[in-house]
């Protein structure tokens, strides 16, 4: 636990400071802002809809179990086989014996949360196999030996110029090339890596029930070139990703575009519901299809957590996110960043290690006035503040600290005792580094209620 917060107290301080890293931050989000209020003019009434996709995702999550077996069911007719993974081991053994059986040598993967959350590429590296992103974004991330930055967007941290430099030092390009050019490059490469591909990975935007399909949502044609070419289709999955009908889709989609990209609608979404039949001329031979729990019915079974199970991983939170523009997505140090992953984090892996990323917001609240599916973030956040506590999940200091200030809230001539000078004496004395980066704190010398009763009187 104390290494886990150390590192997240480490890397957040060294990167709120660093004034470039905020500088291409606020301008990769600045350039998403801009976009987003016309991705949202398709909509009469957008907080209306909102309303809805929650509802649906409400219903879907309270009758999980059904939404799941009647998936299983209805892709299982068309040839593709269901595999139910309890945690991330029981999915990489899988994975492992699916590879071992079609003798994988290369494997080609999407954009997928849910493989880095199991650390997928590492696992096949120790067996030899080789996985290549094939996201330009995750690629870009992958050469550079790093985890994505960001839901959506897994390298918005670094700059064309950053880029042309790695591919400079990674593949021997010219150190000045264009974003086009370097594009391109990579282009070529990937090209060839989906011809070697004995199988290829994918993750789903949405699990849909009432045909046994899964929906994926991309802007490069990668996902449908890692599903369509190799032989072996491998479809990883969380289990909350499950939608009841193929109608809603109609409205999950411009909701994701929107409040992910700000887009009216991504140009590429794909429907597969099985492997190639006897009437298609292409497509893989087989499909797998790994339904993942890995602490998600932990957070089902929680009844006032259950709601961050609705998230649609937009990442419209991150961008919104005060705490997270400053430090940061690999701050955290989570496969999540951001408000969601602040949520989540502590109850798909430990309370005990991760509860200090509850704290690692400002409340503010424009999490939630940002999600695409209304989740109440900032409250799920207080929640699991509470949560620790109850738990016990809090030093002595901590405590003693805690209740010598609730003393103090309940004795107002305790407050005003504590004048300017003591406060401003103690506070910039208890804060570690604050002067590092900042100017002193300083507190008025007498408190608001001291100068209400003088104003009063006279």
């Amino acid at each position: 636990m104390k290494e886990t917060f150390e590192n997240f107290i480490a890397k957040s301080t060294v990167k709120a400071a660093d004034k470039e890293h905020r500088r291409k931050i606020n301008f990769n989000i600045g350039k998403y802002n801009s976009v987003v209020p016309a991705g949202k003019s398709q909509f009469l009434d957008v907080n209306l809809l909102r309303e809805k996709a929650k509802n649906i995702k409400w219903k879907a999550l309270e009758t999980l179990d059904k939404q799941l077996e009647t998936f299983e069911a209805n892709i299982s007719r068309k040839g593709a086989k269901v595999i139910w993974a309890e945690n991330a081991e029981q999915a990489l053994e899988e994975i492992r014996k699916i590879c071992e059986e079609k003798n994988c040598k290369t494997l080609v993967k999407s954009k997928s949360m849910v493989t880095e959350e199991i650390h997928l590429n590492a696992f096949l590296e120790k067996q030899g196999i080789e996985s290549v992103e094939t996201d330009l974004g995750e690629y870009i991330q992958q050469l550079d030996g790093e985890p994505p930055y960001h839901i959506v967007t897994p390298a918005m941290h670094k700059s064309k110029e950053d880029v042309a430099k790695l591919f400079s030092e990674k593949l021997g390009t010219d150190p000045k090339a264009t974003p086009e050019e370097l594009t391109l490059i990579a282009r070529k490469t990937l090209r060839e890596k989906y011809i070697q591909a004995e199988i290829g990975v994918t993750g789903a935007n949405f699990i849909i029930a009432d045909t046994g399909s899964i929906a994926v949502t991309e802007n490069e044609g990668n996902a449908r070139l890692s599903s369509a070419w190799p032989k072996t289709h491998i479809v990883i999955a969380g289990i909350e990703k499950v939608i009841p009908s193929i109608n809603d889709l109609a409205l999950f989609w411009p909701l994701l575009s929107t409040f992910g990209t700000g887009q009216r609608v991504t140009v590429y979404n794909s429907i597969i519901s099985g492997p190639r039949q006897s009437t298609e001329k292409d497509g893989p031979e087989e499909m797998y299809v790994i339904l993942l729990d890995n602490g998600r019915t932990t957070i089902l079974a929680n009844e006032k957590q259950r709601e961050s199970l609705y998230c649609i991983r937009c990442g419209a939170c991150l961008n919104a996110c005060p705490v997270y523009k400053n430090i940061g997505g690999h701050s955290y140090g989570a496969t999540y960043s951001g408000p969601i992953g602040s949520v989540i984090t502590p109850h798909l892996k430990n309370m005990n290690e991760w509860k200090h990323l509850s704290y690692a917001s400002s409340l503010c609240g424009n999490c939630t006035e940002v999600c695409a599916v209304k989740i109440n973030l900032h409250e799920l956040l207080l929640e699991n503040r509470h949560e620790a506590v109850e738990s016990g999940l809090t030093s002595f200091s901590e405590k003693m600290a805690w209740r010598m200030w609730k003393q103090g809230m309940l004795h107002r001539k305790w407050m005003n005792m504590v004048g300017g000078k003591m406060k401003n004496k103690v506070v910039n004395g208890m804060i570690k580094g604050w002067k590092e980066y900042r100017g002193e704190i300083h507190f008025p010398q007498k408190s608001f209620n001291q100068q209400w009763k003088e104003k009063n009187k006279s």
